[in-house]
């Protein structure tokens, strides 16, 4: 299990589950250029749970250069447990790929989550995955801010390849969520990712690419199985159990 309280984190035994992510959990890292994003779901203590001063969100980078992180570089993102929950009955895309990522380390407190993620999934999430991608192809084309642009991927290809890889990944997340109610990860079409990633397609290619996918993920919704809202009632309860079981066992510790 890697060590997270080398980078800060002051709860390490609290940990539900954490994986890599990134380009790697697509399968699209180049390990020549690409750093390592640790996520993770963490319980928080009593105090801050009910108490006034929260401890919801945990974030570290040894990186934060402009242009990019190195290889060699390191983030890490955790999540309270309420918090993630809370994120991913709405639908975020980052936050829904926790049920469907390989663990490196996973409590048996977790897998209550993984292995049933059905009330997490709804309809509606169609609107969450792609509004963050319509976002990214605006963003590519410039039409939002200049700011987001790897400067050598832009010099070498002329956009940010990267960027570009990540907002046709959600596109198909999307799609693929609606039909069958799961994420597959890494990604099916990873050497596809690949392509894109190495600049093989041009602006104009990426935009029409994106609108045929946006216009799949829509028909899929439509017809999709998925029911139209998360179950609420279902997350808190097992939010609620998987608190207490943890907070038990940690007095039973202590």
């Amino acid at each position: 299990m890697e060590n997270f309280a080398q980078y800060g984190f002051p709860y390490p035994d609290d940990l539900l589950m954490t994986f890599i992510g990134g380009s790697q959990l697509h399968g699209a890292k180049l390990q020549a250029r690409d750093d390592t994003d640790w996520y993770g779901v963490f319980i928080e203590s009593p105090e801050h749970a009910l108490g006034l001063d929260g401890y919801p969100h945990f974030v570290f980078t040894t990186g934060g250069q402009r242009g990019g992180n190195r290889p060699h570089d390191v983030d890490v993102c955790l999540y309270s447990l309420k918090k993630w929950a809370g994120l991913a009955a709405k639908g975020n895309p980052s936050v829904l790929h926790f049920l469907f990522a390989r663990p490196e380390f996973e409590t048996p407190g977790w897998h209550e989550f993984a292995q049933d993620p059905v009330p997490f999934l709804a309809r509606t999430h169609v609107k969450s995955f792609l509004g963050f991608a319509n976002d990214q192809l605006r963003r590519l084309l410039n039409q939002r801010s200049k700011d987001v642009n790897r400067p050598a991927l832009v010099e070498e290809h002329g956009y940010d390849t990267k960027y570009a890889m990540h907002l046709i990944r959600l596109y198909g997340e999307a799609r693929e969520l609606m039909e069958f109610g799961r994420i597959t990860l890494p990604r099916p079409d990873a050497d596809h990712l690949i392509a894109i990633r190495n600049g093989r397609y041009t602006l104009t290619e990426l935009r029409e690419l994106a609108e045929q996918l946006e216009q799949e993920a829509i028909r899929a919704s439509e017809r999709s199985a998925l029911p139209e809202r998360v179950n609420r009632a279902e997350i808190s309860s097992r939010v609620t159990r998987a608190c207490l079981s943890h907070w038990e066992k940690r007095a039973q510790r202590e």
